[in-house]
Protein backbone atom coordinates (compact mmCIF):
# COMPACT_ATOMS: atom_id res chain seq x y z
CA UNK A 1 0.00 0.00 0.00
CA UNK A 2 1.31 3.45 -0.91
CA UNK A 3 1.10 6.33 1.58
CA UNK A 4 1.46 9.84 0.15
CA UNK A 5 2.30 12.65 2.57
CA UNK A 6 2.25 16.34 1.63
CA UNK A 7 3.69 18.46 4.42
CA UNK A 8 4.24 22.23 4.52
CA UNK A 9 7.04 23.58 6.70
CA UNK A 10 7.35 27.19 7.88
CA UNK A 11 11.06 27.38 7.02
CA UNK A 12 13.38 25.83 4.44
CA UNK A 13 16.27 23.48 5.14
CA UNK A 14 14.20 20.39 5.96
CA UNK A 15 15.55 16.92 5.14
CA UNK A 16 13.52 13.71 5.03
CA UNK A 17 15.09 10.95 7.14
CA UNK A 18 12.65 8.05 6.72
CA UNK A 19 9.68 6.52 8.47
CA UNK A 20 8.95 4.14 11.32
CA UNK A 21 5.97 2.51 12.99
CA UNK A 22 4.91 3.36 16.53
CA UNK A 23 2.20 0.83 17.21
CA UNK A 24 -0.34 1.34 14.42
CA UNK A 25 0.77 4.94 13.71
CA UNK A 26 3.14 5.69 10.83
CA UNK A 27 5.73 8.35 11.75
CA UNK A 28 7.54 10.32 9.04
CA UNK A 29 10.86 11.73 10.30
CA UNK A 30 12.24 15.08 9.13
CA UNK A 31 15.02 17.30 10.45
CA UNK A 32 16.16 20.93 10.26
CA UNK A 33 19.46 21.21 12.11
CA UNK A 34 21.35 24.22 10.73
CA UNK A 35 21.53 27.73 12.20
CA UNK A 36 19.80 29.97 9.64
CA UNK A 37 16.91 29.26 7.31
CA UNK A 38 14.82 31.15 4.81
CA UNK A 39 11.47 32.16 6.32
CA UNK A 40 9.36 30.78 3.50
CA UNK A 41 6.75 28.06 3.28
CA UNK A 42 8.41 24.90 2.02
CA UNK A 43 6.35 21.94 0.78
CA UNK A 44 7.63 18.37 0.75
CA UNK A 45 5.92 15.38 -0.84
CA UNK A 46 6.91 11.90 0.32
CA UNK A 47 5.66 8.52 -0.90
CA UNK A 48 6.32 5.28 0.98
CA UNK A 49 5.22 1.71 0.39
CA UNK A 50 4.04 0.16 3.65
CA UNK A 51 2.60 -3.23 4.53
CA UNK A 52 -0.58 -2.04 6.27
CA UNK A 53 -3.00 0.87 6.70
CA UNK A 54 -1.90 3.22 9.51
CA UNK A 55 -4.31 4.31 12.23
CA UNK A 56 -2.65 7.76 12.08
CA UNK A 57 0.11 9.50 10.14
CA UNK A 58 2.44 11.59 12.29
CA UNK A 59 5.14 14.08 11.23
CA UNK A 60 8.16 14.37 13.52
CA UNK A 61 10.45 17.35 12.90
CA UNK A 62 13.76 17.41 14.78
CA UNK A 63 15.42 20.81 15.21
CA UNK A 64 18.30 22.23 17.23
CA UNK A 65 15.71 23.60 19.66
CA UNK A 66 14.14 20.16 20.18
CA UNK A 67 11.43 19.46 17.68
CA UNK A 68 7.77 19.30 16.86
CA UNK A 69 5.30 16.47 16.39
CA UNK A 70 2.05 16.97 14.50
CA UNK A 71 -0.56 14.80 12.82
CA UNK A 72 -1.46 14.65 9.14
CA UNK A 73 -5.09 14.68 8.00
CA UNK A 74 -6.26 12.32 5.29
CA UNK A 75 -7.80 14.04 2.27
CA UNK A 76 -8.74 11.42 -0.31
CA UNK A 77 -5.57 9.46 -1.16
CA UNK A 78 -3.19 12.03 0.37
CA UNK A 79 -2.25 12.85 3.95
CA UNK A 80 -1.66 16.59 4.49
CA UNK A 81 0.07 18.34 7.38
CA UNK A 82 1.41 21.80 8.22
CA UNK A 83 4.11 22.71 10.69
CA UNK A 84 2.48 24.55 13.62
Amino acid sequence: MKIVLEVTFRMGGVSYRGHRWEGDALVFEFERLGDAFIQVLSRRNVEEEVEREPSAVIVELKTKEGGKIFEAVREGDVYRAMEP
